[in-house]
């Protein structure tokens, strides 16, 4: 009898994942860690918008909420994140769709300029654009003698946020679809479907759920993108300021409850995209074991 309890016991023990052989207190110290940073890092300041937000009471917010520069920074920062995030959609699938699927030269070339923007600061990227298209820019006197405005207007500020938001489809969809691998399409040609039908009713269905996955990542970059916006918007109210640059301007002249009810605004955008995001991990989750 004895023998057989020593057997369950190392069976039981054997079986037990490898993180849990730790100590109790171990595991708790670690988990007390995290927690703890969570809370200081990310909750506290949360609470903190929220509080500095209502501190003046319900009218002073609406006010800074419905205040013509703050619907004019809303309606921007949408605008941007709309023209910006499809334009980065197509090239993220088209590029990982080249990289994963075909062999050709250059495709080592073509991974390191999507990873050029995690490498290079947005404030760099928004001086590069002032440097192309600004007055006294290679490009610019062109566009001023067409009558055409780039930098310190929305076309500057849409490209500085393509610029910064450039890899997130493209990186997420890469490592999917080589873990996918061929065989799919392959099956599909041998079967008679060619080209942008390949595409649409295989390639497509199999990468849905990475790619709304990389658009949630790529729409909340670009909806708080400061660094580079900041250079070539010229931060003209009413008319160039995202909400991020409007919060900086109501902060700078000591507007705190309005800077912080703007910030909430924008916190209660990336809250929705949070949630967005959790849902679409869930699904990817589940679909990958065949739920």
């Amino acid at each position: 009898m004895a023998g057989a309890v020593t057997t369950v016991t190392a069976v039981s023990n054997e079986a037990k994942p490898k993180h849990l052989t730790e100590a109790r207190w171990v595991r708790g110290v670690l988990i007390g860690i995290a927690l703890l940073f969570v809370g200081v890092v990310i909750l506290l300041p949360l609470v903190t918008v929220l509080l500095e937000a209502f501190r003046k009471g319900w009218d002073t917010y609406w006010a800074a909420i419905k205040h013509p520069d703050a619907i004019s920074a809303l309606r921007l920062t949408l605008t941007t994140a709309l023209i910006a995030v499809p334009l980065n959609t197509i090239f993220g699938v088209a590029a990982a769709w080249a990289i994963t699927k075909f062999t050709f030269r250059g495709k080592n070339l073509l991974i390191t300029l999507i990873d050029l923007p995690y490498a290079v600061s947005p404030v760099i990227s928004g001086l590069v654009y002032i440097l192309l298209f600004g007055a006294q820019g290679i490009f610019g006197r062109w566009f001023i003698d067409h009558d055409i405005k780039i930098v310190f207007a929305m076309p500057g500020i849409i490209l500085a946020t393509m610029f910064v938001t450039f890899p997130f489809i493209a990186r997420e969809l890469i490592p999917l679809m080589e873990t996918q691998g061929n065989q799919d399409e392959e099956a599909a040609v041998s079967l008679g479907a060619r080209g942008w039908r390949t595409f649409f009713r295989v390639t497509l269905p199999n990468i849905k759920w990475g790619l709304l996955y990389g658009i949630i990542l790529c729409n909340a970059r670009a909806m708080g993108e400061f660094g580079a916006v900041s250079v070539v918007s010229g931060h003209i109210r009413g008319q160039t300021n995202t909400l991020p640059l409007h919060i900086e301007i109501l902060y700078n002249e000591y507007q705190y409850t309005a800077a912080f009810a703007v910030a909430s605004l924008l916190m209660l955008l990336a809250i929705v995209t949070l949630i967005i995001k959790s849902l679409i991990e869930s699904k990817l989750e589940r679909s990958k074991h065949g739920d």
